[in-house]
This record gives structure tokens, C-alpha cells and sequence, in this order.
């Protein structure tokens, strides 16, 4: 199986969970689908297909716990009167909310896609790089297509699991994450339950759940990732209509 690779670094980065306004915003521990696929449509230039775009991809940052930093908004309402000193009538004003952000410092993210085609866009994308925030710039340290190999054995880390392998690996954190958001219906998002796993764990897992009759498992892994007894970085593809994710 030929997939796209691509590797990107930055200094900071933080994906917003969604459902906090004001205050604080936490960070997710790694990227949404979602922002996953705003950055491939930043790349190519254009809005992609999302039928049969798969993706898989290995996140890290240096900092043990997302670090705060201080950031404000601006507020804006209807406004009455005139501008001092003027007959000019006021239009809006603003009220001052700061809050802090979680960051992650020295992100890096190795993304795979099975889109081997897109190889020159991603060599040249159309805008420019960033995860996240659009202060949040990134760039390609290495873009090539490789070829994925089938394997009795693998180990995750680091990456996004769709969370139907709760059981399998019976590590890491559930989360509830924009998978998709609808342009067409203003920007309406569509959300999936997903395993976040920040730690090293080999499949099959001895720990993890297996049915009798279930066929035995076989995974995607990377052959030029490095080798842990046998093992070699596994690959979990998600989609973007959460079709057999869950």
C-alpha cells in the first residue's frame, strides 16, 4: 500500500476544544480530524473530497503538560452615540475578555495519507503551513511517498485511534473531536469518539480483548520506522464520515 508521508515542525500549536468560550481553553492532546483535513485543503488550495481520504499520522510536542499563556479577545456590540470631538455617529464597541490558551511547544507531526499523488502539493503547497491557529506556522521537513507493509505485529504511539480498538489497547484517553466540519451548512461540525494514546503499545496486546472467532489481526505498519522486538510503527487510518470508527 503507497501512501504519502509527510513530515512537519513548529514551535507552538493548540487545538481548542470547542466547547469553551471563555476563561480558559484546554488544547487536545494531538490534532482533531478536522483540523487535519483544513490543513490538507490549505496544501492542495483547493477543498478535497473527503469520500475515500484516509489519514493516519504520529504526533509528539516537548512540554510533559500543556503550558498557559495570556491572549484576549475583543467583544464587539452595537454602539450609541458619536466619536468624541465629532458628529460621527459610533458603529461598534468593543469589550476586552482575556482568557489563557494551552499551548504545546516544538510540535511534529508525521502524517500519512493515502493520496500518494498529491506528493507535488505537498511539496509546494498553495498557502502557507500551520497547524492549529493561523499563528501557528509549521514547515515540511520531509515529504516522499513510501510503502506501507502488512504485519502480524505493531506497536502505537503517539496517534489517533478510532475507537473501536478501545479494547484492543486498553490504553489511552477517549475524546470527543470535530471530525468534520460542513461548509456547505455554515460551518456546521460533525464529531466522532476517538483514543488518544500517548504511550508505546504493541498489538496484539496481551491485555487487550480479543474475540475466539475473530480473525487474527493484521496491521499497516511503517517498514522504515525503527524496530521494537519484532514490531514496527503501526498505522490506524480514520476517514472523515466516521464510517466504521466507532
Amino acid at each position: 500500500m503507497k501512501v504519502l508521508r509527510i513530515v512537519a515542525e513548529g514551535l507552538t500549536t493548540s487545538f481548542r476544544y470547542p466547547h469553551f468560550m471563555q476563561g480558559v481553553q484546554p488544547s487536545y492532546p494531538m490534532p482533531p480530524p478536522a483540523t487535519i483535513y483544513g490543513h490538507i485543503c490549505s496544501a492542495l488550495g483547493e477543498w478535497a473530497d473527503p469520500a475515500g481520504l484516509q489519514f493516519g499520522y504520529c504526533f509528539t510536542h516537548q512540554n510533559l503538560q500543556p503550558l498557559r499563556d495570556k491572549e484576549h479577545t475583543i467583544v464587539l456590540s452595537p454602539a450609541t452615540g458619536k466619536l468624541p470631538g465629532t458628529q460621527i455617529p459610533k458603529v461598534l464597541e468593543g469589550n476586552v475578555n482575556p482568557f489563557e490558551r494551552e499551548l504545546l511547544f516544538f510540535p511534529r507531526l508525521t502524517l500519512y495519507i493515502n493520496r500518494p499523488e498529491w506528493l507535488s502539493a505537498f511539496r509546494s503547497p498553495r498557502y502557507a503551513v500551520i497547524l492549529g491557529r493561523s499563528q501557528d506556522l509549521f514547515a515540511y521537513v520531509d515529504v516522499r511517498v513510501v510503502e506501507l507493509a502488512e504485519a502480524d505485529h505493531a506497536y502505537f504511539e503517539h496517534t489517533l485511534l478510532p475507537y473501536r480498538m478501545a479494547l484492543q489497547v486498553m490504553r489511552g484517553v477517549t475524546l470527543l473531536m470535530p471530525r468534520f466540519l460542513d461548509y456547505e451548512r455554515r460551518r456546521t461540525p460533525q464529531f466522532s469518539r476517538y483514543v488518544a494514546l500517548t504511550e508505546r503499545v504493541r498489538l496484539p496486546n496481551e491485555q487487550g480483548f480479543q474475540f475466539a472467532d475473530a480473525p487474527a489481526p493484521r496491521f499497516w505498519v511503517d517498514p522504515t520506522t525503527p524496530d521494537d522486538h519484532g514490531a514496527q510503527r503501526g498505522l490506524a487510518f480514520l476517514n472523515f464520515d466516521g464510517e466504521g470508527d466507532e
